[in-house]
């Protein structure tokens, strides 16, 4: 048997509350998913607590899970998912901290500009919605790697299978709507 078969029986036994397919499964894949992991971020312990989550989130809906044929791919796709997750809370948490540190502390500010700032922002929020919107799929890939998983036009040309020109080309269009439609 191949090592993916074995993954899919393992798969099959968790569904089944089997905790020692857990194991294996866990066993037969940690290296190919931390070696993936650091290839998106390297951040070596956020990678390995990407993956011990994963497992322990596989086993806490174990009885939601779906047949799965590739049980790899679907890995690594969730730990990506996870990774992509925490740097996006990481950013929210830093662009927070900028703005207290920047602005001022808040507790300063009448209970009038806090609502000003809060519909300020949840404008700017719907203009940008409306703005992605108008975009085509291809583009709004394109916007998402580029933008909100940080990769190189090389990475997104590599994932995408275009060409790196073509990619910066794509990228370079949806910038101009959305510029366009947030003026």
């Amino acid at each position: 048997m191949s090592q993916e078969e074995d993954n899919r029986v393992y798969w099959e036994q968790i569904r089944q509350d089997d905790k020692q397919a857990l194991f294996a499964l866990y066993n037969n894949t940690y290296f190919h998913l931390i070696r993936f992991g650091l290839k998106i971020c390297g951040d070596d312990e956020l990678v390995k607590d990407g993956v011990n989550q994963l497992f322990l989130q596989l086993w806490e809906k174990r009885a939601q899970l779906q047949p799965v044929t590739q049980v790899r791919a679907y890995l690594f796709t969730a730990l990506r998912n996870h990774i992509q997750d925490q740097f996006n809370y990481r950013s929210r948490i830093d662009t927070a901290v900028h703005h207290m540190a920047h602005e001022g502390d808040l507790s300063e500010l009448s209970y009038e500009e806090i609502i000003i700032r809060v519909q300020h922002n949840e404008e700017l929020k719907t203009k940008l919605r409306l703005a992605m919107q108008q975009l085509t799929p291809r583009q709004t890939e394109l916007i998402r790697l580029k933008f909100f998983e940080g990769l190189t036009y090389e990475q997104i040309a590599a994932q995408t299978s275009q060409t790196v020109k073509t990619a910066y080309n794509t990228v370079y269009d949806a910038i101009k709507v959305l510029r366009k439609m947030l003026k």
